[in-house]
């Protein structure tokens, strides 16, 4: 059996990989009296020195070393997409539980070795996106379940780039497998939607790539070419258990788009929901014979929320019961994003096969915050 987290009290946590994203972690770490960072390790000890050299009181160790850590009481898997199931599954038998940037893995039949590893470990998986347990959403969601727009019938859920090579100095891996829109940006998405729907029981979907390859746009490799190895257009239809139907339009080919991130629509209401990319963002009600739009207030969700409070979440989950952003809702997205995926191949509805309860609502919560150095 792993180390069992304790609601009342702090998480000893480990971050395995020290890339840009660690950054986000680290400033909302300091915030969140909840969260003791004892450790960092990166296949580069460098970058893992600069990292514990900036935060007191943490030490830079080897992989090996932080997995084999007794102070250590989950890992924060912060790696390549492509090794998260393995990052995962080592520290699972070290003993310790995880939570992970998303996708919760490269494939479904990877995510599953996690999860019943994590089960008979008795050790908890959690994985990101949490910015489901802003504001932003959980308004939204707020205002779904006080049935603002009656029964839910639809949504739309839009994500429009020419591509992340324009900025990004290395995005090799956004045109590989295990990349593209979907994939990148979905888990967003995926999870928004089935916190404010409910889960997903199938899905058609189509796909398509313009380029064969792509030019960096900054950085020291400027100019250089990469290969485009998946689709960087996919649009989808999910159907929710529910009956509502949400359809996905993810593009790396699309130069922009004026649609909101996410509308959810019902009998009496339509809402424009704020980008799930984000913790926060206005909410706005088209009522029934209203003349305008209405923004609502905020009324639910964690405040001046970040990435890292999906971990302060699961450390104050009762001892077996699903976190909010757990192993189980990230399955399940990365399920339907796949199955996408697989119609736009075949051309046929694809069932899902694993299902996701809503996760519970967040009520409007601040957490007790220390800003450490």
């Amino acid at each position: 059996m792993g180390n069992a987290l304790k609601a009342d009290q702090p998480v000893n946590v480990g971050i395995i990989g020290c890339g840009a994203i660690i950054a986000q972690y680290l400033t909302n770490f300091r915030r969140l009296d909840s969260i003791n960072l004892v450790a960092v390790a990166d296949l580069d000890p460098a970058r893992a020195k600069a990292v514990a050299d900036s935060y007191d009181g943490v030490r830079a160790l080897s992989v090996d070393d932080l997995l084999a850590a007794d102070d250590v009481d989950l890992v924060l898997n912060l790696t390549i997409p492509a090794a998260h199931a393995d990052v995962a599954l080592k520290a699972i038998a070290a003993g310790k539980s995880v939570y992970g940037e998303k996708p919760l893995a490269a494939t479904t039949a990877e995510a599953r070795k996690v999860l019943d590893a994590a089960s008979a470990a008795g050790v908890v998986v959690g994985c990101a996106p949490d910015t489901v347990l802003g504001t932003g959403i959980q308004t939204a969601r707020k205002a779904i379940d006080d049935g603002l727009i009656g029964a839910p019938v639809s949504a739309t859920a839009t994500m429009a780039t020419p591509g992340h090579e324009r900025w990004h100095p290395n995005p090799d891996f956004y045109y590989q497998p295990g990349g593209g829109p979907l994939l990148d940006m979905g888990p967003y998405y995926v999870s928004a939607l089935v916190t404010l729907l409910g889960p997903v029981v199938s899905v058609i979907g189509a796909a398509s790539h313009t380029r064969n390859e792509r030019t960096i746009g900054a950085g020291p490799r400027e100019g250089q070419k990469v290969p485009v190895d998946i689709d960087s257009h996919v649009t989808g239809v999910l159907v929710h258990q529910s009956g509502a139907l949400s359809t996905l339009f993810m593009s790396f080919d699309a130069v922009k788009t004026k649609s909101p991130n996410i509308e959810v629509h019902g009998e009496t209401g339509s809402l424009v929901v704020p980008d799930p990319n984000y913790f926060d963002g206005e909410v706005q009600l088209f009522a029934l014979g209203a003349e305008d739009w209405e923004t609502l207030p905020v009324s639910a969700g964690y405040v001046d929320s970040g990435r890292g409070f999906g971990i302060a979440d699961l450390a104050a989950t009762p001892p077996g019961e699903e976190p909010r952003a757990g192993g189980k809702l990230a399955f399940h997205a990365l399920e339907v994003m796949e199955s996408v995926l697989e119609s736009a191949r075949t051309g046929q509805a694809v069932a899902i096969r694993s299902t996701a309860p809503r996760p519970a609502a967040v009520e409007l919560t601040e957490l007790s915050t220390t800003v450490r150095a």
